[in-house]
């Protein structure tokens, strides 16, 4: 028999994503409430506690500053933590993924279906921080249309990469060193709640290998206003991590079903 041509099946992939989203249904009020109430606090906590401290950062107000870069906090925990212990969840004990696998889908296919319903979730969850800012004083803008695209690609990439990790590591426990170590880290060199330029020269440096620190710098320039090249640098970096971790994932998960 002939072997099947290694290329995603609409078909296939369009059943993935119908199982998610019914399946959505069963759990949707605690994802939600979680994915949207935590940076929210956040958003509350910095942006009145130490906008009370301090008034203006990189020149905006601290409130402004602080809620656009909620929602890069917003779109990696609502797509790497889901993805991460959701894939070792479903493959290790619910034994999903075989029954799936069962089925005319592959693991490419059940891989790009997981990450992009994850991302679709993400780029919509990734808005609620800009809505509460705006309560609170952050002028709209035309831009703004464009962060929920923006948080798709980047949480496209976030899922891939939590799809990954839990394909390589044999426990959830394990999850704990990639959170102390990659992701905590990545997160405080982002540029979210203070700017990078006060960091020493190889943090900043860092900075531009760090996925998070792109998705903040261009969820801040759509609300406050494009700025060309530096913005299409930014776009590529965040496609070549989500393309990257696309297939690492399917990689190292079709291995993983395999054995």
């Amino acid at each position: 028999m002939a072997a099947r041509p290694r290329r995603l099946d609409r078909a296939a992939l369009t059943g993935v994503l119908v199982r998610e989203v019914v399946n959505f249904g069963s759990y949707w009020r605690s994802t939600t409430f979680s994915s949207t109430v935590e940076p929210t606090i956040y958003l509350l906590a910095f942006g009145f506690g130490f906008g009370s401290l301090v008034s203006r950062v990189a020149g905006y107000s601290y409130v402004e500053f602080v809620g656009t870069g909620t929602v890069a906090t917003a779109v990696l925990f609502s797509s790497v933590f889901p993805a991460m212990f959701g894939t070792f969840v479903k493959y290790q004990f619910q034994r999903t993924y075989d029954a799936i696998l069962a089925a005319p889908v592959d693991t490419e296919e059940l891989v790009t279906g997981e990450a992009l319903w994850i991302a679709a979730r993400a780029g919509t969850y990734g808005c609620v921080p800009l809505l509460v800012a705006m309560a609170f004083g952050l002028d709209p803008s035309w831009g703004m249309l464009t962060v929920p695209p923006i948080a798709f690609v980047a949480g496209f990439g976030w899922a891939c990469f939590g799809i990954l990790i839990a394909a390589v590591l044999k426990s959830i426990e394990n999850f704990n060193y990639v959170t102390s170590i990659v992701i905590t880290p990545m997160f405080l060199v982002a540029g979210t709640y203070f700017p990078i330029s006060g960091l020493p020269e190889w943090a900043r440096v860092a900075a531009n290998v760090n996925p998070l620190y792109h998705l903040v710098q261009l969820v801040r320039h759509a609300v406050f206003g494009f700025q060309g090249s530096a913005d299409i640098y930014h776009v590529a970096a965040m496609v070549a991590f989500g393309l990257v971790a696309w297939r690492l994932a399917i990689h190292f998960m079709e291995r993983k079903l395999i054995d």
